[in-house]
């Protein structure tokens, strides 16, 4: 019973370390700790140094930038001055000789032609001169519109009217139409072959126009004086024609009561509106 005792004693103390190897592992944490606070100081002081660095090169680089523009600047002003000056120099170098030979390079002289036989070039002063065209020979018709037609045979129901440039034989609607109808009436058609003689001994265009006072109409076959006007000059137109005027010299307007030749307020005054103007329009 002893012997198991003396063993188990024996072997307790050898399960613990030593003092003497606690120590020696504690001062070489210490030492490690310090070896690592110093490396990280000298990293702390090498970041900071780098980045003094950096910050001063970054201050001297617009320095240096500035400092290459403002010589660009200079040397642009003075390439511009040199390049003035030379300007200057070329215009103040030519004379007045200079310039009247230049002014008259390029103008051929007189008598240098483009044609032999010395066949030169046309006289300023000549060439400036206009030429007056031609006169046309005069129209002895144009002066007097009148001139030529037979107007002794026309009775006291046409009305002569000579404008500039046109002949106007005015008929009162009265003698060619009945009221509000626009079919020539027996006493019309005498009054027109009147004009017939006329009409065919020129060879002027004939523009028959019809006219009306200002009282309205409505009925079915003129809705307006517009229609009642126009009928009325066709009317004339196709009498003309059937009696022998060439039809293309031949045109009907229709201007109702817009061209009134007297005030429409009194009787007398629409009696004279209502009528038929047959124009012959004069040479030129």
């Amino acid at each position: 019973m002893s012997e198991p005792t003396e063993s188990s004693a024996a072997a307790a103390p050898a399960a613990s370390p030593p003092p003497t190897s606690l120590s020696t592992a504690k001062q070489e944490l210490l030492a490690r700790q310090r070896a690592l606070e110093l490396e990280l100081n000298q990293a702390r002081q090498s970041a900071r140094f780098a980045k003094r660095q950096a910050a001063e090169k970054s201050e001297e680089a617009p320095e240096e930038e500035e400092a290459e523009g403002w010589l660009l600047t200079y040397l642009d002003t003075m390439t511009l001055m040199l390049v003035l000056l030379v300007v200057m120099l070329s215009f103040a170098g030519k004379g007045r000789h200079d310039q009247a030979e230049s002014a008259g390079r390029g103008i051929m002289p007189a008598g240098d032609g483009l044609l032999p036989g010395g066949a030169g070039l046309i006289d300023r002063q000549t060439q400036a001169k206009p030429v007056p065209p031609e006169e046309a020979p005069a129209n002895p018709n144009a002066q007097d519109p009148l001139a030529g037609l037979p107007l002794d045979k026309l009775g006291k129901d046409i009305e002569v009217v000579v404008q500039k440039g046109t002949v106007s034989f005015r008929i009162s609607s009265e003698i060619l139409f009945d009221s509000a109808r626009s079919d020539l009436s027996l006493d019309g058609l005498k009054v027109l072959q009147q004009l017939i003689p006329v009409f065919n001994s020129s060879q002027h265009n004939v523009v028959v126009v019809g006219h009306t006072d200002s009282v309205p109409i409505s009925s079915a076959r003129f809705p307006s004086n517009w229609e009642l006007s126009s009928a009325r000059a066709g009317s004339v137109v196709r009498y003309l024609q059937a009696n022998g005027v060439d039809g293309r010299r031949l045109r009907a307007v229709g201007y109702a009561d817009t061209q009134p030749l007297a005030d429409n307020a009194t009787a007398e005054g629409r009696a004279r509106n209502r009528r038929v103007e047959l124009v012959l329009e004069a040479p030129r």
